[in-house]
């Protein structure tokens, strides 16, 4: 059998922004990455190091009270990232479609445990699934910076935001499906219909976390970049204005 040839990758200087893309939305690609994905991963940093975090969120295009694409999560208020929110309210976000499972590699890891258990491995479906071909499903990954604001408690911005992103991460059954076929045990008193969502979205101690999206930076799996910035219309208006000579872009 002929040996698949693999597409060259095409790696580019990355250190300095690659013709960034001005808009007063966000790239299609992103926007669908971020409608599509379950978790994306926030940093905050603080005089030190980043800390990462695995977040549930909610992505809006706009909202009542902002005009410009913003990603709502919520936060425990004496929680790591949100002590460095408020020194430093600079974010950077990543969002993937890409398979995160680790497939099995070349030499066989036997310390490794198995990821998903083997629960998983013997179910046909799960095995379809584990060992699709990643690469017709993995596209792009998509760095995202932005400024992130608490919003004031009791507000109604508050209260709106809470609902949508309520909405937005309550998974019912599925999430306890998932459960049962990576092998937890299913407890459907302690999921209360919605994947134990509300806990982390309605408690009383939880604050909720806007972040304004400012711009970012497309990468595909091939080493390929692109930079794309988001400016209020009126700002777009006058930078297009800026590029013209006598009426002549």
């Amino acid at each position: 059998m002929a040996e698949v040839q693999q597409p060259p990758l095409n790696w580019e200087a990355s250190a300095t922004a690659t013709h960034p893309q001005f808009s007063s939305t966000l790239p299609p690609e992103v926007e669908t990455c971020l409608k599509n994905a379950r978790f994306l991963h926030l940093a905050t940093c603080d005089a030190l190091y980043p800390h990462v975090s695995l977040m549930n969120y909610t992505y809006l295009p706009s909202t009542p009270y902002d005009p410009s694409p913003v990603i709502i999560m919520t936060t425990n208020p004496s929680s790591k990232k949100t002590l460095n929110l408020i020194n430093n309210p600079r974010v950077s976000l990543l969002v993937h479609d890409w398979v995160s499972h680790r497939p099995p590699t070349r030499v066989p890891d036997l310390t490794r445990e198995s990821s998903p258990p083997p629960q998983a491995t013997r179910s046909s479906l799960a095995s379809l699934l584990l060992n699709i071909n990643t690469s017709a499903l993995s596209s792009i990954s998509a760095t995202i910076n932005g400024t992130a604001r608490i919003i004031e408690r009791g507000s109604e911005e508050e209260a709106w935001c809470k609902e949508r992103h309520l909405e937005n991460n309550t998974f019912g059954d599925q999430v306890r499906e998932e459960q049962g076929m990576f092998g937890a045990p299913q407890n459907p008193s302690s999921t209360e219909g919605d994947g134990g969502a509300s806990c982390f979205i309605e408690g009383e101690e939880v604050r909720v976390m806007l972040v304004g999206v400012r711009e970012g930076r497309i990468a595909d799996w091939k080493g390929g970049v692109k930079d794309w910035v988001i400016v209020p219309p009126e700002e777009q208006d006058q930078r297009g204005r800026e590029t013209m000579v006598n009426g002549i872009s």
